[in-house]
């Protein structure tokens, strides 16, 4: 078994596969795999032998077969997609990829041969609005969300725009069996405040799914009842008191076991890190430094280290983990390109 990490750069083309040092989380540059087309999104097959690119500039989704000896990658299908796709997640069968359409206002699902591969047309395309920003299925398979910023175009090297965007999450049904999505009751879970939810991640064995918060800097917790129906939790800030920055949230991870949460801010550029109670709720856990813009960070499966990509930089941030405390250790940079926008982290072999 080997871990690899997976970092796609937009602006140089490429996706750069490194190998990780189990014991000391150091990285060697394995080889880069040229991807046209501005790679912006990864996504892997549960089983772990599929690897799935989201293209920026020439909207389309390719899907590569990984090598479980060397991470290599080797192209097994393409498709276009109804839209510039903003986020790509296989089902948890890996029988379909769900995608979300941040311009074109839509979400999406294609079946996926039995190699894992892309190309047939969807099952599924339903409207949702402007700022569609990711989309997931919950642990039981049977429920999809699609969380809507409150502020389009939100680039923290700029002043705000003001474009207004939707502010709610969209819930729906999913039938694994044939890959169609339905509105959920209610369809719509709209937001008290001007927060944005922009990424989440569904804790490993609570009913608990955690949202990061675009605009309010902020993560949002809901639990999930039975039909799927979320109900506030608690919202936290991932700033440390007193900081009036300009600053956005990216994406969100919860460690292997649940037990720790963390969330990067761009323009604060560091990682927030949360601890996780028993009943899902959040205690902020501290801040480390990072690259500047960390649009895209991952853990390792182990729970061990985290690689945070600075989009600004060009540089991949890499981080012990106190398992205990949540603190973050930083460990060293390595350069993977301009416009480094996914990072993702798994086990071969």
């Amino acid at each position: 078994m080997a871990t690899y990490v997976y970092v796609a750069a937009q602006d140089d083309n490429k996706v750069s596969i490194f190998t990780m040092d189990e014991a000391s989380g150091a990285l060697t540059l394995a080889g880069e795999q040229p991807v046209s087309g501005g790679p912006s999104l990864l996504a892997i097959s549960p089983d772990r032998r599929t690897l799935y690119a989201g293209h920026r500039e020439e909207p389309e989704i390719s899907s590569y077969r990984i090598d479980q000896d060397t991470g290599g990658l080797t192209q097994t299908g393409s498709v276009i997609p109804p839209g510039q796709p903003a986020f790509l997640a296989t089902d948890r069968t890996g029988r379909f990829l769900l995608s979300s359409y941040y311009a074109d206002g839509k979400a999406a699902v294609h079946p996926l041969g039995d190699d894992g591969s892309v190309g047939g047309a969807p099952t599924s395309v339903v409207n949702t609005a402007v700022g569609a920003h990711a989309m997931q299925t919950d642990r039981s398979n049977r429920f999809a969300y699609v969380p809507h910023i409150a502020r389009q175009n939100d680039n923290v090297l700029e002043p705000p725009k003001n474009i207004p965007a939707p502010n709610v999450i969209y819930q729906f049904r999913f039938d694994e069996s044939t890959g169609v999505l339905t509105h959920s009751d209610p369809p719509v879970l709209t937001q008290d405040d001007f927060i944005g939810p922009r990424h989440f991640t569904f804790h490993p064995t609570l009913d608990v799914v955690c949202f990061s918060n675009e605009q309010g800097c902020s993560v949002s917790a809901y639990r999930m009842d039975d039909a799927g129906r979320l109900t506030a939790l608690q919202t936290v800030s991932t700033l440390p008191e007193g900081v009036t920055e300009r600053n956005t949230c990216s994406q969100i991870q919860f460690s292997p076991d649940g037990s720790l949460l963390f969330v990067p801010n761009r323009g604060h550029n560091s990682i927030a890190s949360f601890s996780v109670g028993g009943d899902g709720r959040l205690t902020p856990a501290g801040h480390v430094a990072t690259e500047a813009v960390p649009s895209a960070f991952s853990l390792d499966p182990s729970g061990r280290f985290v690689y945070a990509a600075g989009s600004a930089t060009g540089q991949l941030a890499s981080y012990s983990i106190n398992g205990d405390t949540g603190e973050l250790t930083p460990l060293g940079a390595y350069a993977v390109g301009a416009r480094p926008m996914w990072v993702l982290t798994t086990t071969l072999g």
